[in-house]
């Protein structure tokens, strides 16, 4: 699988990426340190315990990397969460469940993917 294939499966846009990072040597380092990134786990972690200020800050940070590696559809599932997210309520709602689920699953296609690509 070529860099290009990997982003097209996951539903990412390789030719932004390319044109913020410059060169595939860039993208293949920033693409592999995602795997190392740890604003899912600690969105999960928040979620699960019903903590909404700390998911809101996981799903926020998440958006921000999606966003600067050009992953799309992880971006705007995130974009979604976070904006859901974004309320005064102490209390984590349904809609929110729902979004963090679609997050969820983007997530995993995306480390699978990505471990995939890089073997």
């Amino acid at each position: 699988m070529t860099i290009e294939e990997c982003y097209e499966k996951i539903g990412g846009n390789f030719a932004e990426a390319k044109e913020r990072l410059i060169n595939e040597k860039m993208i293949n380092r920033f693409v592999g340190m995602f795997l190392k990134d740890q604003s899912f786990a600690e969105l999960k972690t928040a979620m699960e315990a019903g903590d909404r200020e700390a998911a809101f800050r996981g799903a926020h940070t998440l958006k921000g990397v999606c966003g600067n590696l050009s992953f799309t559809a992880l971006f705007e599932k995130a974009s979604e969460l976070t904006e859901s997210l974004r309320n005064n309520d102490s209390e984590i709602s349904e809609e929110a469940r729902v979004l963090f689920v679609n997050v969820e699953q983007a997530y995993r296609n995306t480390v699978e993917t990505i471990q995939a690509y890089i073997g």
